[in-house]
């Protein structure tokens, strides 16, 4: 119910505009069937979720749920529970000074029932947004009941002059003074089993216990959890009887294709306007670098029950556009279009982001990134040119042989990282076999794209063994395969 909260400053105020009390489920299970029935959208911004996530978590939140939000990292479990926000009621009232938002109708704590029964229904009340309503905690071995619940507060007593056995010496935790709220516990299974166990009598009963005072508070909250199934075996667990009181226990997942996490980047993605005007990037460039997470949550090296976070590609593709936007201010090109030899500048994203098994580690972080990246042009390489088969007759003739007798008959091809955008063109250029790939094969290509496809053709072909790629100080120099080799018996 929308009221002119403007107006309503007393219990009299909001009796007379008809105001009802509801708990918090019950608000966020009405304004979700208001919202569905009018076709909006609840959760906008999150991508990939429309046919799994989000219908599971609506009728969630249409059971009256406590919700389990359980996936690896970087599945935007904590964005889907901020979200939840928008479901709520756009004002609240409570009573003036309540530090549990007291329902002016149905107070639970001793102020405020003292309060209204010395004022009766001149008592006034405050309103708060639903923006303020959202609480999160995030589980760290360290917390305490005290934290969450509440406490004895000695100073309150001695300022007070309260024996130890009135109730007003007790100060709350971040649960009672999150009543009427979302109430958010970030890695639910960091939480010390102790502490996972005074969170029992909240969930089932709805009231809180606080050093032995027979407080009876009904608390009325919604409680949304995140976990990382990693953590059930490697640091800690759910407590069995918690997880029997939470109602719905939803699974996250990665994107499922490449479209899917570009919107996701792009997104999320912390960019500078004078990038976004000074550099050009190729379509193919933002495959690319999503294809490079895919490759990482299937390879060898990579720890597969850590995941790979979704921020991997956003920090990455940053990177990548402040790497190209340095090389512009070095060469004074006013603007530029991203390169493959580019992607060297995304490997300090990627070694951050991702967790090793022992043979990961035994090959080391940067070659790791390196192979990952090699492989997402391998995979794209196949998408768009003929396939090149491990195994080939001798005498069998391929769309390449022109390409890799222009390597077998030269002296090396360099690209530099610092080449000035005319260079960098007329080097590509200069490649005539090249030229004859893209039009056969991509021949709707734009030109401002078909750079990048070339040097892609260049490390496509080195991925699969038909020409060789040397790292040096300031770029990459690219070889036949066996020719200079041979040149030199």
């Amino acid at each position: 119910m929308e009221l002119n909260h403007t107006k309503i400053k007393t219990i009299a105020d909001l009796k007379a505009a008809g105001y009802e009390s509801r708990s918090i489920k019950d608000e966020l299970r009405e304004n979700l069937l208001e919202k569905i029935s009018k076709g909006e959208e609840v959760f906008q911004g999150v991508w990939g979720y429309e046919n799994s996530v989000v219908p599971e978590l609506e009728r969630a939140i249409l059971s009256r749920h406590n919700i389990n939000l359980l996936g690896l990292r970087g599945q935007a479990k904590t964005r889907l529970a901020r979200l939840m926000v928008g479901l709520l009621d756009e004002w609240m009232p409570i009573v003036a000074g309540s530090e549990v938002h007291d329902d002016p109708l149905k107070p639970i704590s001793r102020y405020a029932m003292e309060l209204i029964k010395e004022q009766g229904d001149g008592t006034p009340i405050v309103w708060i947004h639903r923006n303020e309503r959202f609480y999160e905690k995030l589980a760290t071995p360290d917390v305490t009941v005290a934290d969450l619940i509440g406490d004895v507060d000695p100073i309150k007593a001695a300022n007070l002059k309260l024996s130890y056995a009135d109730d007003r010496v007790i100060h709350f935790g971040m649960i009672p003074r999150a009543n009427r709220c979302i109430f958010v516990i970030n890695e639910l299974p960091d939480l010390q089993a102790r502490i996972q166990v005074a969170l029992f009598n909240i969930l089932q009963e709805g009231d809180i216990q606080i050093r032995g005072f027979k407080v009876r508070l009904p608390l009325d909250l919604q409680f949304v959890f995140t976990a990382n199934p990693e953590d059930y075996t490697n640091r800690g667990s759910i407590v069995t009887p918690l997880k029997d009181r939470i109602g719905s226990q939803i699974l996250t997942h990665y994107p499922d294709n490449v479209e899917i996490a570009k919107k996701i980047t792009k997104q999320e993605a912390r960019l500078d306007q004078r990038q976004s005007d000074k550099i050009y990037v190729p379509d193919m460039t933002m495959d690319l670098l999503e294809q490079i997470s895919f490759e990482a949550r299937k390879s060898e090296y990579v720890d597969a029950k850590s995941g790979v976070s979704a921020r991997m590609s956003i920090t990455a593709f940053e990177n990548l556009l402040s790497t190209a936007e340095r090389r512009a201010i070095v060469t004074r090109d006013n603007k530029t279009t991203v390169r493959l030899s580019d992607f060297m500048g995304v490997i300090p994203s990627i070694t951050g982001k991702i967790e090793l098994v022992y043979e990961g580690e035994q090959e080391g972080a940067g070659f790791v990134a390196e192979t990952l990246i090699e492989e997402a042009v391998k995979s794209l390489f196949s998408k768009y040119f003929p396939k090149i088969d491990k195994l080939q007759r001798k005498d069998e003739e391929t769309e390449y042989d022109e390409l890799t007798s222009w390597f077998f008959e030269g002296e090396g091809f360099e690209l530099l990282d610092d080449d000035p955008d005319a260079d960098y063109r007329s080097k590509l250029d200069s490649i005539g076999p090249l030229d004859r790939l893209l039009r056969k094969y991509m021949s709707s290509l734009a030109k401002e794209d078909s750079y990048f496809i070339k040097e892609m053709l260049l490390w496509g072909l080195v991925a699969h063994k038909k020409l060789s790629k040397q790292r040096f100080v300031q770029g990459f120099q690219f070889k036949d395969l066996y020719g200079s080799y041979i040149r030199g018996l």
